[in-house]
């Protein structure tokens, strides 16, 4: 069914549209003809509201959950809403604030990432999520544990005490000796640095020949490199807040899709991957329902925005998600809002 353009209703069926979306964004329920008389300055009869109802209906704009129960709008409708119709409402003070001091209380980057993401979802009653690279340890040690003949375990201590490890396929003629020069040599060129800052060190060392190395060792280094360059510039962090915002008083009546969605949030990298394909593009991205494959079943709306660093670099994504009621006038405006505030922190 084709979705007419908010241009070719008449101005009886968006004031009776605007009205039952509203209302059931409000409250969940859905609207009667009766209650839209009754509510709504629109001088007309039950009788002739629901005629505009049956219309919007026949548009694909509107639903009936079950007979005589009022209407409410598909999620077709709720798009056409939030295109053509929506008018945001800026963040208070106070919630401008609140995310603010989350972001402003000092302490690693990912733990400010963290509570900003949990004060998001306070004030939304949403789960808040947010995607950022994952920071870079300052290195202090690296070293080679065999496993087999033709395989290691490269080992990657930090100065904050983490530890990383990757499986290492060794080339041809690599010994004892070979694994111990190349760690000794890795360490040396690492400690206080960065890995980004590494690489660039020991590839200059290597291409100028600079490296008091055996071919067999040199061989090793630049194979231990490259297991932490292919995924290095591909590690993010998912951050997830406020799960249990989302069972709300309504969600009783629907727990089946409260459980959909919060097994779906389990699957961090299908998050991941939605997050990531909001990086493209200056707009906040909004996905109702059925029209994100990891959320259908669920029927769940997620709002996300890109956080652009200074220079415009895009340096994560930060959103929410909830029921596909969500009040998007307000919370679209608030991820917005959260996007600016993680952009500074992450500068």
């Amino acid at each position: 069914m084709t979705i007419p353009p908010i241009s070719e209703l008449t101005d009886r069926a968006r004031d009776v549209f605007r009205i039952v979306v509203e209302s059931y964004l409000d409250t969940g329920a859905p609207v009667g003809s009766r209650t839209i008389s009754k509510i709504s300055a629109l001088n007309l009869s039950p009788a002739s509201i629901r005629n505009v109802m049956q219309d919007l209906e026949e548009f694909g704009l509107l639903a009936a959950p079950h007979t005589s129960a009022g209407r409410m709008p598909t999620e077709s409708g709720l798009r056409l809403f939030v295109d053509g119709m929506m008018q945001a409402n800026e963040p208070s003070a106070e919630e401008r604030a609140a995310i603010e001091g989350r972001a402003g209380q000092g302490g690693p980057v990912e733990e400010a990432v963290a509570r900003t993401t949990a004060a998001l979802s306070g004030l939304s009653a949403c789960a808040g999520l947010v995607l950022v690279p994952k920071a870079e340890p300052v290195l202090r040690q690296f070293g080679f544990v065999p496993l087999s003949q033709d395989r290691a375990l490269a080992v990657l201590v930090g100065e904050d005490g983490s530890v990383e490890n990757r499986v290492v396929h060794l080339p041809g003629g690599i010994d004892s000796h070979a694994l111990q020069q190349a760690a000794n040599y890795m360490s040396s060129m690492l400690a206080g640095l960065t890995l980004a800052q590494a690489r660039t060190r020991i590839e200059r060392d290597l291409n100028q020949h600079r490296a008091a190395l055996d071919s067999a060792a040199t061989a090793l280094v630049e194979r231990g490199l490259a297991v932490w360059s292919e995924d290095g510039d591909h590690r993010p962090v998912l951050i997830v807040r406020g799960q249990a915002r989302l069972i709300d008083t309504t969600a009783t009546e629907d727990l089946d899709r409260v459980r959909q969605l919060l097994d779906e949030l389990e699957g961090k990298e299908e998050i991941a991957r939605l997050l990531d394909s909001a990086r493209e593009g200056e707009a906040t991205r909004i996905f109702i329902g059925s029209e994100n494959k990891l959320f259908a079943l669920s029927g769940s709306s997620v709002i996300a925005k890109p956080v652009r660093s200074l220079d415009g670099r895009v340096v994560g994504v930060v959103g929410v998600i909830g029921p596909t009621r969500l009040n998007y006038a307000r919370v679209v405006p608030m991820v917005d809002f959260t996007a600016a505030t993680l952009a500074r922190l992450l500068a």
